[in-house]
């Protein structure tokens, strides 16, 4: 059987997320770094830029045997290590993530600690199937978990659009 290419998380330099990008896909290696639509204000005029949702962070699909080239791509300081380990992002996170950037604008990230709350499934929208915990709720918005980073993403979701559900259920 042979091994297949898995997503992972690598660390760079402040404000080289672009730049190290470049560096990989040149070197012909799959990458991922989620660009933010922001728009920014200047004294005489506003811009829409596109910065890095997750500073210091790009993502890279590759076999095990390519992370000591990754490794040692200018710029990138060291895998995101999960229990001693280069930490693996699941593919359905990858998509989400791709997901969520085409469907809203200036995305706020904010850390998060995992918390026991209510199983959920959403049945309607972008996300719709897609099964986890719930971390807040407050008027709207609904957080979509990303536990192999420990972030999440927020977004304006209407109420009827999120099913609680039992947790054999959950991840079915």
């Amino acid at each position: 059987m042979s091994e297949e290419k898995k997503w992972y998380a690598v660390y760079t330099n402040s404000r080289c997320e672009k730049k190290v990008a470049d560096l990989l896909i040149k070197q012909g290696i799959e990458t991922y770094c989620p660009l933010n639509k922001v728009q920014k204000q200047w004294s005489d005029r506003k811009k829409i830029i596109y910065e890095p949702l997750f500073t210091s962070y790009v993502f890279v699909n590759i076999f095990k045997a390519e992370q000591t080239p990754v490794r040692q791509t200018h710029g990138i300081l060291n895998f995101v290590y999960w229990l001693n380990k280069p930490a693996v992002i699941r593919n359905e996170e990858i998509k989400s993530i791709k997901l969520f950037l085409n469907e809203y604008n200036c995305i706020k990230l904010e850390k998060i600690s995992v918390n026991k709350n209510d199983l959920v499934r959403i049945v309607s929208g972008p996300f719709m199937d897609m099964e986890g915990k719930v971390v807040n709720v407050k008027n709207k918005t609904v957080r979509i978990l990303l536990p192999s980073l420990g972030y999440c993403m927020l977004a304006e979701v209407e109420s009827f659009n999120v099913k609680i559900i039992s947790e054999k259920e959950l991840f079915r």
